[in-house]
This record gives C-alpha cells, structure tokens and sequence, in this order.
C-alpha cells in the first residue's frame, strides 16, 4: 500500500506571551498561512489542514485557499488537536507540523516523513537540530534529546544532555566548561517538535494516560518512550524558529523579508 502523507497544523488562537499569534501578519499574510505554504512544498506531503477551535483562524485559512478543520475547544495539546482531525482521515501517515515555525524547511517535513516511508514498523519520527550556544543548552524551553546508534531516542529532557561531568568538574559548572571547551556542544541536539505519526499510532497515543516521565518533564513524547515505542530522530541542518514572543515575530518578519 502506498503511503499517503496529510500535515495538519493545530492553532489556537490565544498565547500568554502573544495574543492571537497564529494570526500575526508576516510579510502580508497570516502566520498560520505562513506555515501552511511551507508544508505545502514539502515533497512528500500530499495534502495540508489547519485544525483550530477558533473561527477566525479557519476563516484566514480557507481565505488563503487552505484546507480548515474546526475543532473542539477542549484539548490541551497540538497532537489532541490533530487527532481529532485523524479519525476522519484515511491517509496513513500524519504529520505535526507546528503552527508557529513560519520559517520551517520543506525538507525538514520531508526527512520526518521518511523513516516511516522505509521502515514499515516504525511508529513515530521526529526530527532534531544542532545546539550552537551554551544558552540553548542550559535553557529549560530548549528541549534536549540523546539518541541511540540507530537513530532512536533514548531520552528528552529541558535539562542538559548529555551532561559533560568531568568537563564540568575541571571547571566547576558547566556553563565555565562550555565557554572553556565550546566543542562540548557538538554531542548535544536540540529537538524541534516536528512530528510524524502512523495514524493507528497517533490515536492510540492521544487515548493513553499521561505518563510518570512527561508529567515531571512536561514533555508529551515522553509518554511514547515509557510505553516501549520507538522514536526516530533525524538530525537536520537547516534551523527553525519558533515564534513565542514579540521580539521572535520581529526577528521572524526580518529573516522573512
């Protein structure tokens, strides 16, 4: 059977640090249509959704020419969100596409989708970047993975993995050791929070209970990794970022234009 690929967008429209972002002009259009136009060129993605609980985010979409789903106002998380949009789907693979990345790659779309395009038993796929500042490594919104010979996770965590011990102990904290050997940075990958999913998988995974892990790290794909399942990381080179405050939709607009 042929793979076939839909990303779906989850937006809300309120934001503690930036109300109404997903509506944020960039460059003359919406942000939310923003990202919708980069997962739309994405190689191996056939089909794009916005789902919203809010009226005004699918009116932008559909405006723009996109397809919108209008969902319940209940979850809590993106992938609740797209869930609910995958029980009405019959494509098979379902991709997270972040709905705050304006300035995400196609080709980082296309490398999350391909490990379940070539290894039929692989659930989930998520992909990472590299950490290039000691304040990324030591800041708690910069989730950290580590990843196994094969690709795999191992574990995600807001704290700094891996932890250099005795670098730090010649130093006496890490973050001396990281201005007194900078390449320590080269072991550790930033995960980005782009996700691709069997659908099967994707709705039996929003159906399990939070796990012990991802309640203490605030992580939801902790939960995945309690219950045995694999996940594959790709590490990309092309950067992200992700809007959350002001001072990143300025720096967005800039890089945009």
């Amino acid at each position: 059977m042929k793979d076939e690929v839909v990303a779906v967008i989850p937006a809300r429209y309120f934001s503690s640090r930036l109300p109404g972002k997903p509506l944020a002009d960039i460059a003359g259009r919406p942000m939310i249509v923003r990202v919708a136009e980069r997962a739309r060129r994405a190689r191996l993605v056939s089909r794009v959704i916005i789902a919203s609980d809010d009226i005004r985010i699918i009116s932008a979409a559909q405006s723009a020419g996109f397809e919108a789903a209008l969902t319940s106002a209940a979850h809590t998380t993106g992938t609740d969100r797209i869930a609910e949009v995958a029980r009405n789907l019959s494509e098979n693979i379902i991709v997270n596409v972040q709905g705050d990345e304006p300035l995400l790659s196609p080709a980082t779309i296309d490398a999350a989708v391909e490990p379940l395009i070539f290894d039929r038993e692989l659930q989930m796929s998520t992909t990472c970047e590299p950490i290039e500042s000691a304040h990324d490594l030591l800041d708690p919104n910069a989730v950290k993975v580590v990843v196994d010979a094969s690709g795999n996770a191992l574990y995600f965590s807001r704290s700094p993995i891996p932890f250099p011990r005795d670098s730090a102990s010649r130093y006496g904290s890490l973050p001396e050791a990281l201005t007194a050997q900078p390449e320590l940075l080269n072991a550790c990958n930033r995960h980005t929070g782009l996700y691709a999913y069997r659908r099967d998988f994707l709705l039996q995974f929003a159906s399990m209970p939070r796990s012990p892990l991802e309640k203490l790290e605030s992580l939801e794909q902790l939960r995945a990794l309690e219950a045995g399942v694999r996940i594959r990381v790709v590490r990309c080179t092309e950067r992200s970022l992700g809007v959350d405050t002001p001072e990143d939709l300025e720096r967005a607009r800039r890089l945009f234009q």
